[in-house]
Parts: C-alpha cells; structure tokens; sequence
C-alpha cells in the first residue's frame, strides 16, 4: 500500500507541477495542497504533525501552521488566505476540538469556501461533537460553526484510536484517501476547463 501511496503522489506531483503557474515570492501566502485543521493540544504532535510529514516526504505541499509559518505572521492573515487557495481540508477531531474558535473558524471557512474535506475522527465519535455557548461567541458565529461541523461530522471519513490503533497503517490509509480525492479533484477541473474551451469554440 505504501508503495502504491508513493507512486500515486509522485504522478500527481508531477502532473500539477507541470500546470502550476510560477509564483512572485510577494504575492501572498503560496498555495497549499492539503490544509491540516487540528486542535493543537490534542494531535500536533501526533497524527497532524506525522500525517504534515507524510504528505511532504511525498512532495505534496500540506499546511500546518507550526510548520507552514514563522514568528511574527499574523494567523488570519496567512491561515484564511491558504484554506481559500488550498485544493483539499483534513478537519482532525479530536476531544477538545470544539473548544477553539481558530478550529471552529477554520472549518467553517473550509466549508463557505466549498473544500472538499475528509475528516478524521481520532478519539471521538461524531456524536460528541458539538460546539457549546461559552460566552464567547456571538449568535452569528454559533450558528456558522454549528453549520459548518454537522456538513462535516456527516460526510465520509476516518477513524483512528491512539491508543490501539496501527499508527503506520492509519497514516498509510489516511495518505492514500488524500492521494485519491487530489486525484479526482485534478480530474473535475480538467474536466471543467476541457467544458469551457468546447464552448469558447
């Protein structure tokens, strides 16, 4: 399976790399493959930051932010900017997801900006996310956030346990569902632009 994981991303590496336009090192945030949105506390240094690497050993070009930015950026300013330009979201749930804005805020900006997302339930179930009143929300954002986990908690994803699961396998899979949903997302955009120039003619 791993072998296969390196082959697909090297032929889809290759692909995108042939179709990307050069990017000025002052136009902004550089576009990302993936966009990893996790809780911190809970899975930076575990399934985020193993699945970051995974991906980059690849020659894919996934978003962390402990790994895509450096003291002094601004979050909004460089976060929102690389979830509107990535191709694909990771949303990582985790038991004390639902306690951050910035995870809150990132999904739903995920979700407003039509992401396909693959979410990954490591620790919880669906059932027990939830976003709760503390205080510190506003109706608008409660409502926005509370919209935003239910299109993902329903959508097909994956699970893991940390402590049973086969940590080398689950990244493994979890490479491959990001390989295959990549591949078919460059699939519907070449599909879309072949469209246009049929009718531009």
């Amino acid at each position: 399976m791993q072998q296969r994981c390196a082959s697909s991303a090297k032929n889809l590496c290759r692909k995108t790399l042939q179709t990307r336009a050069p990017v000025r090192p002052m136009m902004g945030p550089p576009l990302c493959d993936i966009f990893i949105n996790h809780r911190g506390i809970d899975t930076k240094r575990t399934i985020a930051g193993l699945l970051h690497d995974h991906l980059f050993r690849l020659g894919l070009r996934p978003f962390l932010d402990s790994m895509s930015m450096k003291p002094g950026d601004k979050l909004f300013g460089k976060i929102d900017p690389s979830i509107r330009r990535c191709k694909l979201g990771v949303a990582i749930f985790s038991p004390n997801y639902c306690d951050s804005y910035f995870c809150l805020h990132e999904l739903a900006l995920l979700m407003e900006s039509k992401k396909r997302v693959i979410p990954i339930f490591c620790d919880v179930k669906p059932s027990q996310l939830r976003v709760v009143d503390f205080g510190t929300h506003s109706a608008e954002q409660l409502q926005r956030f509370g919209w935003a986990l239910e299109e993902a908690k329903y959508a097909v994803g994956l699970t893991f346990d940390t402590l049973e699961g086969d940590w080398s396998g689950f990244l493994n899979t979890a490479t491959d569902a990001v390989i295959k949903n990549l591949v078919e997302l460059e699939a519907e955009n070449s599909s879309k632009k072949t469209t246009y120039i049929v009718q531009d003619l």
